[in-house]
């Protein structure tokens, strides 16, 4: 992949971050000021100095670089290695702006040991998907028929984290199964913890969209979208409205909570999420 990259310096950070200067998503996002508001805002209210945050699927770095910031100690995990030279950049600026650190493991997070093959998008850089089959019989999906695919290694979070986490975010296009499947140990001893995992049916792999809705649910989160003004939904809903959209650009981020409040964007936006449950499907 072509990585030729530009920086920029969005307000939010106040020291220059990085970003592939070809990507149509992420890049001018941020060189506009800012990426994924909502998601952003949800992960600064949860973490406080010297909260342990996780980070799968980190790309360049925007949210790893956030928990940074807000004092967090936080493993992130990037498998291509373009984009991971471009993380840790980004993640040595913002220990370098401290108060808290962050680390950058080349591996894409799943359930067990291995090697996989990954699909990299031609223009969207947040879009590189795992792919299924042994290393050299992977299939690529069919709306990235030609993409680029390159070897890279896989292993669950469990080998590297052993502490409890505040924040887990999952944005592994697709992984997102595996990827929990591969900190089973560390949710175990994480009870207080706030979750960002985007939920996407026509790429998931390794379970059934109900499937993983359900599992966090027996894990004990309380989920609802990843928006301004959360409120909480059951599976049903959140599945009802993911499949109302287009199956392939359909995705939503999700939020959720154990252990610590769902609600954490005061009383307005409370009104807000609750005004928003009674007109939603």
């Amino acid at each position: 992949m072509d990585a030729a990259t530009r920086t920029t310096r969005p307000p939010s950070l106040g020291f220059e971050f990085e970003v592939l200067a070809d990507d149509a998503i992420i890049g001018p996002a941020i060189e506009a000021g800012s990426w994924a508001d909502s998601e952003t805002e949800l992960l600064r209210a949860h973490v406080v100095p010297g909260s342990r945050v996780l980070d799968l699927g980190a790309n360049v770095g925007w949210f790893a670089v956030q928990a940074i910031l807000a004092g967090g100690e936080v493993d992130a995990f990037e498998p291509v290695p373009a984009i991971a030279d471009v993380c840790e950049r980004n993640v040595e600026r913002a220990n370098a702006a401290g108060p808290g650190r962050g680390r950058v493991h080349r591996v894409a997070a799943g359930a067990e040991r291995g090697v996989a093959r990954i699909a990299l998008a031609d223009r969207n850089h947040g879009d590189n998907r795992v792919l299924d089959g042994a290393a050299g019989g992977a299939e690529v999906p069919a709306d990235m028929a030609g993409a680029e695919t390159l070897e890279i290694a896989v292993a669950p979070v469990d080998e590297f984290v052993h502490d409890p986490v505040r924040f887990l975010k999952v944005d592994t296009q697709g992984s997102e199964w595996l990827a929990l499947q591969g900190a089973r140990e560390t949710l175990a001893r994480s009870p207080r913890i706030a979750l960002l995992i985007e939920f996407w049916p026509y790429a998931l792999r390794g379970a059934a969209p109900e499937e993983l809705l359900r599992h966090l649910v027996d894990l004990g989160f309380t989920l609802g979208k990843a928006t301004e003004a959360p409120y909480p939904m059951s599976p049903e809903r959140i599945l009802r409205q993911a499949r109302g959209r287009d199956p392939v650009r359909g995705g939503m981020d999700l939020y959720g909570t154990r252990g610590l409040p769902f609600h954490v964007g005061g009383l307005g936006k409370r009104l807000r999420a609750a005004v928003r449950r009674l007109k939603e499907a």
